[in-house]
C-alpha cells in the first residue's frame, strides 16, 4: 500500500461544520484480503452490554442521548399525512414534558435527530418541522429491495431533494456483494451520492441478507470509498437486521477508514432495536470502538420506530418508581 492513501484531501463542509466524506477511488486492495473471524466478533459483541453497569442519572444521560440520535420513522402502507403531522410532534417534543421537567432537563429542548418518512410524505414532513433544526430523511432508490431500473433510483433521489429531503436513505444492490461485483457496487453508490447534491447520503447495507461478515465489512469498505456520508444496517424490512455483531464489523471499518483518510463516516443501526437497554448496548459500542465524537446525531442515528416509546417509559420509571403502560407514550 502507498501513502498516498494516508492523504486527507479537502472536502466540503456541511452545516455541522463537519467534513463530509468525499470517497475515493476504487481500491480494492484496500478491501480484498478482509476475512472475518465470526465466532471472534460474537464473542466481542457479547461482552458490550455486560462490561459497563450503567445506573441511576447515568442511565438517564444516556437515554436522553439515544433520543437526540434517533431518526424517528414511519415506512408503512398506511401512513397519511395526519400520521407523519404527529409523528413530526412526537420529533419535536419526544418525552413528555412533566418528565423532563421533573428529571431537571426540561430546558435542554430536547429532539430526536431526524424524522424519516417515504417519498410522497417528504413535504408535509418538511413543513410540519419548520422553526426546527430536524431534517427530513426519505428512502430511495426502490426501497426496500432496490429491485428497480438504476435511472428510476437516480430520478428517485434527485425528486426527494427537490421535495426538500436533506438525508437520503439509500439501498444498495445486494445481488452484487452476493456475486463479488464490488465494483458495480462503487459505481452505483457513487453515482447516488451524485445525485444527493448537498444532501447527506446513507447507505443501507441489508446485512442479513448478505451471507456473511466479510461481505458485510468489505460492502462498508465499498460505500465508504463511494463516498457515503453514513453505513446503515438494514431497511427494517429484512428477517435479519440490527445487530452487535454487525454493528462490531462495521463501526471498526468505519475506525480503520478514519485512520486512512482522516474522515467520519457516521453508522446507522436500523431495524429491531426496541429496548432501551438495547439502545445503551449501541451507545457503549460507538463509545469505545469510535470514541466520544461519534456520540452526536451527526455521526451516529438510531434507526428506529417503537424505541422511543421504551425509553419514555423508562425515564418515568426514573422519576416516580413505577413503570406506565405504553399506552400512555404514544407515537403519534
Amino acid at each position: 500500500m502507498t501513502n498516498v492513501f494516508t492523504l486527507k484531501q479537502p472536502g466540503a463542509v456541511d452545516d455541522h461544520g463537519l467534513e463530509r466524506n468525499p470517497g475515493m477511488a476504487y481500491t480494492p486492495e484496500l478491501f480484498n484480503r478482509i476475512r472475518i473471524n465470526r465466532s471472534a466478533v460474537e464473542r466481542r459483541a457479547a461482552t458490550i452490554a455486560k462490561r459497563r453497569s450503567i445506573k441511576k442519572e447515568f442511565q438517564t444521560a444516556w437515554l436522553l442521548k439515544a433520543i437526540t440520535c434517533m431518526d424517528l420513522t414511519t415506512l408503512a402502507g398506511d401512513d397519511t399525512p395526519g400520521k407523519v403531522r404527529r409523528l413530526c410532534q412526537k420529533a419535536r417534543r419526544p418525552v413528555r414534558r412533566d418528565i423532563l421537567d421533573g428529571l431537571g432537563v426540561g430546558d435542554m429542548n430536547i429532539t430526536t435527530g431526524a424524522v424519516c418518512v417515504y417519498h410522497n410524505l417528504i413535504p408535509t414532513a418538511v413543513k410540519a418541522l419548520e422553526g426546527t433544526d430536524i431534517p427530513v430523511a426519505a428512502v430511495s432508490t426502490g426501497f426496500p429491495a432496490g429491485q428497480i431500473p438504476q435511472p428510476l433510483k437516480i430520478a428517485q433521489i434527485r425528486e426527494s431533494v427537490k421535495a426538500g429531503a436533506t438525508e437520503i436513505d439509500i439501498v444498495i444492490s445486494r445481488a452484487m456483494v452476493l456475486t463479488g461485483d464490488w465494483k458495480a457496487i462503487y459505481e452505483e453508490v457513487k453515482a447516488y451520492r451524485e445525485a444527493c447534491g448537498e444532501a447527506h447520503l446513507k447507505a443501507i447495507l441489508a446485512t442479513g441478507e448478505l451471507g456473511t461478515l466479510t461481505n458485510v465489512a468489505k460492502a462498508s469498505w465499498v460505500c465508504m470509498q463511494a463516498g457515503a456520508d453514513f453505513i446503515k444496517t438494514s431497511t427494517g424490512k429484512e428477517s435479519v437486521n440490527a445487530t452487535l455483531p454487525y454493528s462490531l464489523v462495521m463501526v471498526r471499518a468505519i475506525r480503520d477508514y478514519h485512520q486512512l483518510t482522516g474522515y467520519k463516516v457516521g453508522y446507522k443501526p436500523a431495524g429491531g432495536i426496541s429496548k432501551a437497554s438495547e439502545a445503551i448496548a449501541y451507545l457503549v459500542l460507538i463509545k469505545e470502538e469510535l470514541g466520544n465524537e461519534w456520540l452526536n446525531p451527526h455521526l451516529f442515528r438510531f434507526g428506529a420506530s417503537s424505541l422511543l416509546g421504551d425509553i419514555e417509559r423508562q425515564l418515568e420509571h426514573r422519576l416516580t418508581g413505577s413503570y406506565s403502560a405504553s399506552y400512555r407514550h404514544p407515537m403519534s
